[in-house]
């Protein structure tokens, strides 16, 4: 059953400044969590604060900027988080970026995998300590239908050898989801009473569909409207994932309409041959080589 009561609860979530996000805030806010709305743009951040603060007043909700698209900001919110609070019960590793033109973030990487995966990757990480510390706490990556047919190309992650949008945001969010389901496996390897999972949204309207770093233009909002599911159905699987208290950590979470486009949430299996243990791992080392932050699960 879902839980209602997260009284006392301390969370965080990545991109909660707008779409599946900002849902995920308004509601986990709701049910009495302290909710950390971790946001690149400030501007953006404080509006959508204001707009949850109109509906309830009594939300506990706060600002702090995070752009994972730079690791040393990534740091620095790790940092600046752990000096302040010493539980982590919900991280809900949410924002991503879709289909861009060709970009590297502060480190170098390409911009959908540094972004999506890195960053997150190396956010958790930092993070651990408080998350182990913290009697029942999970992390609830998302994912995308789009790591259907992905692969990890290991010899091109920086796009440097050829570069296709959706292409190399499939490997990104395949990368989300093997980091949710490898994090898991090494929780329970290592006794450590945190739980991981994967969720996805179907397809939802937000603004995750942007044209490089401009707002979705209107036509395409219409089209959405008619297509995809509104980000208030969107972000039910993301809430399932954070708050269904039967989860054991390691599964996948999504609609469970017809293609999993759209839907109540519903335990998913992810596309066949998936789950590579070889690709999992060799994902994991080259997170922490090129992140630099090593997971200390003992």
């Amino acid at each position: 059953m879902l839980n209602d009561d997260l009284q006392g609860k301390t969370v965080i979530i990545t991109g909660a400044n707008s779409g599946i996000g900002f849902e995920a805030a308004k509601v986990l806010a709701e049910k009495g969590a302290h909710v950390i709305m971790a946001a690149r743009n400030m501007e953006k951040g404080q509006t959508a604060i204001n707009a949850i603060l109109i509906e309830n007043d009594n939300a506990k909700v706060e600002l702090m900027q995070l752009d994972l698209a730079d690791l040393n900001s990534v740091r620095a919110f790790a940092n600046a988080f752990t000096s302040r609070f010493n539980q982590l019960d919900l991280m809900i590793n949410n924002a991503g970026v879709m289909i861009p033109p060709y970009g590297k973030t502060k480190d170098g990487f390409e911009l959908q995998f540094g972004s999506n995966h890195l960053g997150h990757f190396a956010l958790t990480g930092l993070l651990l300590p408080l998350l182990k510390d913290s009697t029942g706490s999970r992390v609830v990556t998302l994912s995308s239908i789009a790591h259907r047919g992905a692969l990890i190309d290991f010899n091109n992650l920086d796009g440097s050898k050829g570069y296709k949008a959706m292409k190399f945001y499939g490997q990104s969010k395949l990368a989300n989801l093997l980091f949710a389901k490898e994090l898991d496996n090494r929780f329970k390897l290592h006794g450590i009473k945190t739980i991981s999972i994967a969720c996805h949204p179907g397809i939802s309207n937000t603004n995750l569909f942007k044209m490089g770093k401009s707002e979705t233009p209107g036509y395409m909002k219409r089209i959405m409207n008619i297509f995809f599911q509104p980000a208030q159905m969107g972000v039910l699987p993301t809430l399932y994932a954070a708050t269904e208290e039967s989860l054991q950590g390691g599964e996948y979470v999504g609609p469970d309409g017809r293609g999993n486009r759209k839907g109540n949430p519903a335990i998913e299996t992810p596309a066949p041959g998936v789950y590579n243990e070889t690709t999992m791992k060799k994902l994991w080392e080259v997170s922490e080589d090129l992140t630099g932050v090593i997971y200390h699960l003992n």
